[in-house]
């Protein structure tokens, strides 16, 4: 009896040890690889008694460069890890099971030379351990943007990542985890090398998912999850149309490149336009009427024409306007923030000489208190104005080339508009030719720079050919056009800078041809360095996109050396790869090097149209 009392008491003590062990031991179920933040989530239960990893101790180590942690007291639940980036400063990051016996997870951290490893940060919430892997600032959680001006953005960021799992698991959790929590698109081929493993090829995007278009005859309704931003819409012609963008989101595979009617005269296509943004053009004889309006949980967006929206339809509770701030960044940007007492349903139409901001189920606001706050700011000229039966309108006048952003709290109660005016160039010289536009062209390389070059073909011709041809179109149509050179001759980068600030240009064009050790690469794209240069920018690249059957590469903000020194609005176009055989032979064409002219002529009309 008394070996049979010792033998239970033994039992029960080692299932007591055994359930504060398993009490300390922390399951990590899942990793992520959040794109839009730059980080990976190591996610662990709640239900977990200790705090995670109080002080975290990174060991360097060398041949090759890498570091490690080590999570003691862990279980990897999830297969082991080994994502590898295709992106400068963090080559590679393993995450496996180093021990069982303590219970110990590793992370490796492979990493080029010149990358500061100190830059990875570390953070917990609840039980969950960040890794911060890129040195930047971290957004502020309670305001997600709704608006933007800009076409392209350091926010934006997507990474093309490549995932080795083993071959029996690959169908298991992590890539699984991974498509659903960052909507991506998996090419899987087997590793010749290691038949064991199979590689997974990932496109990441975040932030979010249209799950269903609904064509309705005032509009079209945009559903999905996730917090929805949409760009500064743009118009094209032939046909009539209003194309909206929307970063950072995928279009479920089911909808995308379909095409609805919403009434007699308008009709909408929805596209997955590049790997991390999504496209809806709205084809109209109204595209002024058309705007985005943003549900209050800002998961559903509808793109509405405002002559035929049914406003009372929008909300159920009515607000009102409860207080009035500024926000100060820097010399050039400020916030207007209004407070509400309720959640809001707002529209937002933009131009370029005015944002005006619906705000439908706000019925009260403090007159005297508006004008007092915004007084003595760029904020001194906006009104509110009631519209009986709607809301009410907010109306900001913009001066040329000012960025605007549109901010919504979590909660909805709180709306930001952030302005970001221009920064103060040169006066322009009034011409004598009745007022005309001078635009310079500057055809790139020349001379004994032949820039790019394949198979005898040089980039230095073609520009020089294309660059004609959008001088004689644009100086049909009444334009002043000067070129830094008319001829195959060698021109420095400052001499083009000195030549086009001696013209006094209202515009500066480079037209460069793209050159890549890929050669699969095609695409056309604009580049732009100040922001007073970005709305030329945009609409040439918009004409350029929609009229040479090239992908579109999109617009990059750029530090060469021609449009950050000229005092002028400034892009430089790429017009195709020279790299790519298929795209050169159409690049010495003669139809593809009249489309580009025409396309370049078409936007640069298009941006001359816009700040009238």
């Amino acid at each position: 009896m008394k070996k049979l009392f010792i033998i239970i008491i033994l039992l029960l003590v080692s299932i007591f040890t055994q359930s504060v062990l398993a009490e300390d031991v922390y399951k990590i179920t899942a990793a992520n690889f959040d794109t839009s933040n730059s980080m990976i989530v190591l996610n662990i239960p709640d239900e977990s008694t200790q705090p995670v990893l109080n002080d975290i101790k990174i060991i360097r180590m060398e041949n090759p460069t890498r570091a490690y942690f080590d999570i003691p007291n862990s279980i990897l639940v999830i297969p082991k890890q080994d994502w590898k980036f295709n992106s400068k400063g963090i080559n590679e990051i393993k995450i496996n099971q180093f021990s069982t016996n303590p219970n110990t997870v590793r992370v490796v951290i492979y990493y080029d030379e010149d990358f500061d490893i100190s830059n990875v940060k570390f953070l917990r919430i609840k039980n969950n351990i960040i890794l911060k892997l890129k040195n930047t600032p971290w957004e502020d959680e309670y305001f997600h943007r709704t608006y933007r001006d800009e076409h392209s953005s350091s926010s934006d960021f997507y990474e093309y990542l490549t995932v080795e799992v083993p071959e029996e698991t690959h169908k298991e959790s992590i890539a699984t985890q991974i498509q659903q929590a960052f909507n991506t698109t998996i090419q899987q081929t087997p590793k010749m090398d290691s038949p064991n493993l199979v590689k997974k090829d990932l496109k990441l995007n975040t932030k979010y998912y249209i799950s269903q278009i609904t064509p309705r005859p005032n509009g079209v309704l945009l559903s999905g999850f996730g917090s929805v931003t949409i760009e500064k819409p743009m118009i094209l012609q032939n046909p009539l149309r209003i194309v909206y963008d929307i970063p950072n989101t995928l279009v479920n595979r089911d909808i995308r490149n379909s095409e609805y009617q919403l009434n007699e005269t308008d009709s909408v296509k929805i596209g997955q336009f590049e790997v991390n943004k999504a496209r809806i053009v709205i084809t109209t004889p109204n595209v002024t009427k058309y705007i985005p309006v943003y549900s209050t949980d800002n998961q559903s967006l509808l793109i509405a024409n405002l002559d035929k929206l049914n406003h009372t339809s929008l909300f159920s509770n009515t607000s009102d306007i409860i207080s009035y701030n500024i926000e100060k960044t820097n010399a050039q940007t400020s916030s207007m923030l209004l407070s509400f007492n309720h959640p809001i349903v707002h529209g937002i139409d933009r131009t370029n000489s005015r944002l005006v901001v619906y705000l439908y189920n706000v019925s009260r606001y403090n007159e005297d208190t508006f004008n007092d706050t915004f007084k003595n700011s760029i904020y001194s000229n906006s009104n509110i104005t009631l519209l009986p039966g709607i809301g009410m309108k907010l109306t900001l006048p913009t001066e040329q080339d000012t960025f605007i952003n549109t901010y919504l709290g979590a909660d909805s109660k709180t709306l930001k508009i952030q302005v970001t005016t221009p920064k103060k160039m040169k006066p322009p010289i009034i011409n004598n030719n009745q007022g005309a536009k001078k635009i310079v062209i500057d055809p790139g390389h020349g001379g004994s720079d032949v820039g790019a070059i394949r198979d005898s073909i040089t980039e230095k011709a073609i520009t020089l050919d294309v660059s004609k041809r959008v001088r004689d179109i644009l100086t049909k149509k009444g334009y002043t056009v000067e070129m830094t050179r008319e001829a195959d001759e060698t021109v420095s980068l400052q001499d083009r800078v000195a030549f086009s600030e001696s013209k006094n240009p209202d515009i500066f064009v480079s037209i460069h041809v793209n050159s890549s050790e890929k050669p699969e690469i095609t695409g056309v794209e604009t580049h732009y360095y100040h922001q007073e240069s970005l709305s030329l920018a945009q609409t040439v690249h918009a004409a350029l996109a929609s009229n040479i059957n090239s992908k579109n590469r999109g617009l990059f903000k750029s530090k060469f050396y021609v449009i950050n020194h000229t005092t002028s609005p400034a892009i430089l176009v790429e017009i195709g790869f020279i790299s790519n055989a298929s795209e050169r032979a159409e690049l010495v064409s003669e139809k593809r090097k009249q489309a580009t002219a025409k396309a370049i002529a078409e936007g640069v009309e298009n941006y001359f149209k816009e700040k009238k």
